[in-house]
């Protein structure tokens, strides 16, 4: 047997650490080739990590919570010598080669990542893709002596359900936000899986104790800042002091736009489908951007030039138990309303869920960000990094509206703009926006616009 070491590889989008969010192995467990064995949080995305090898598992060298560098060893492998004597494809750095008595070498690329895999062909399972800290490399988890694999093989069988509890990404997020721990818990779902009614049982029984016992109430409580949160947090202060923003504001009278939706919803060609005020100013910002181009571009501050795009990436902002992602809708501007129907509805229920991918959050042009369903009438939001403009929809609201010359209770919103003055003019920003309103207050009108 020989000892080969994993280092986290780089997970794409040029990320440099991710967080380890729990190991679904323990030492001494026997994996097989694309097993997953991690779960890791990047900035953007939670990724389930496949075993390299096939072997056994002989050291842990970070610990769950702790943010690990692109190229620093997280495990260890016991595997076949044969195995052990193919030479490595791709080593990582920050692997290290250690002791004389077994062959340490460093890991070939991660299984379903990078290059193909010896042979040409990739595995035909990649590693399921979710929704987003900084350390030196941390200190090994105890490891066994290659003597001691048995005695570890047979304490696995106690121990196994309760170090790696088995639940899903959105019960896990909540049992840290509850600060429940997942080993104290026995699972009530289907082979013990650990459901969100556990976590929730699990946290009243606490508070419950709490009570019982009186303390001090805590004055502060501290959160690490890490993933999502931390990501986010970058984006919006390198945005908010790079980009000069400009906000402006236009209510209009929807109703219309609201009886043309009830009117779609009824109809054969949008069965099924979750159409909806978002589905139609989508579409409205796709026919508005192609009569206003420089709404949709970018500032390359490095070759000194503005990129304006010929597509619509058009980005979503959407509120996840992880934190805010802004997934991507790709070539928007190409889709038909019952398309762009479907498109969002898939995209916004993936990115709640937690599995939309880096390839969703990545690649955005111009973005929407609903916040009249939180009932707020108006914002001034921030941009997408990297992006030009960003349209905000306001609460609908029935309320007294001028109505052929006559007072009337009307369907009423707001919109708002923010973009960035380096690439739009208070012109160009004005005209888009008056477009958008004027096909939500008239859908007709965009016959006159295409």
């Amino acid at each position: 047997m020989a000892v080969r070491d994993f280092a986290l590889p780089d997970l794409g989008e040029g990320l440099t650490e991710s967080e380890l969010v729990s190991w679904r192995v323990a030492i001494g467990d026997a994996v097989e080739l694309n097993q997953i064995i991690a779960e890791v949080e990047t900035a953007k995305a939670l990724v389930e990590l496949p075993s390299p090898f096939a072997g056994t598992i002989a050291q842990l060298y970070a610990e769950p919570g702790s943010t690990v560098q692109v190229g620093s060893r997280i495990a260890a492998f016991e595997v076949a010598d044969d195995a052990a004597s193919t030479p490595p494809e791709t080593p990582a750095e920050g692997a290290t080669t250690e002791g004389s008595t077994a062959a340490i070498e460093r890991e070939p690329v991660l299984v379903g990542y990078g290059p193909p895999v010896e042979g040409g062909a990739r595995p035909t399972r990649k590693p399921r893709v979710f929704e987003g800290g900084s350390s030196a490399e941390p200190a090994p988890v105890a490891a066994p002596a290659s003597a001691a694999a048995p005695a570890a093989a047979a304490q696995r069988v106690e121990a196994s359900p309760r170090s790696n509890p088995r639940s899903t990404p959105p019960v896990r997020k909540l049992a840290r936000d509850l600060g429940i721990e997942l080993t104290s818990l026995v699972g009530t779902g289907a082979d013990g899986l650990i459901t969100r009614d556990d976590v929730e049982r699990a946290a009243a029984q606490a508070t419950d104790a709490r009570a019982a016992t009186p303390s001090e109430h805590a004055r502060e409580t501290r959160t690490p800042i890490r993933g999502v949160r931390k990501h986010t947090a970058a984006a919006m202060v390198s945005s908010a002091f790079t980009a000069p923003h400009v906000s402006e504001f236009l209510t209009i009278d929807v109703t219309p736009t609201m009886e043309l939706i009830e009117k779609l919803k009824r109809s054969r060609e949008f069965s099924g489908l979750r159409v909806n005020l978002l589905t139609v100013v989508a579409k409205a910002l796709c026919i508005a951007v192609g009569r206003t181009p420089s709404v949709n571009s970018r500032w390359d501050d490095a070759a000194q030039e503005i990129v304006e795009y010929g597509y619509v990436n058009l980005g979503i902002a959407a509120a996840t138990p992880r934190g805010l992602v802004v997934p991507n809708v790709k070539d928007a501007d190409r889709m038909t309303l019952a398309q762009l129907a479907a498109a969002l509805s898939e995209l916004v229920e993936t990115a709640r869920a937690g599995k939309a991918s880096p390839a969703d959050l990545g690649g955005g042009t111009i973005s929407i960000t609903n916040i009249g369903v939180f009932g707020i009438d108006a914002g001034t939001p921030i941009l997408n990094p990297g992006e030009a403009m960003i349209l905000a929809m306001g609460a609908v609201r029935r309320m007294p509206w001028e109505f052929r010359d006559e007072i009337a209770l009307r369907q009423v919103m707001t919109l708002s703009v923010s973009f960035d003055h380096r690439l739009v003019d208070g012109e160009q920003g004005s005209r888009f926006l008056a477009d958008v309103g004027a096909i939500l207050s008239d859908p007709g009108m965009l016959l006159t616009m295409v």
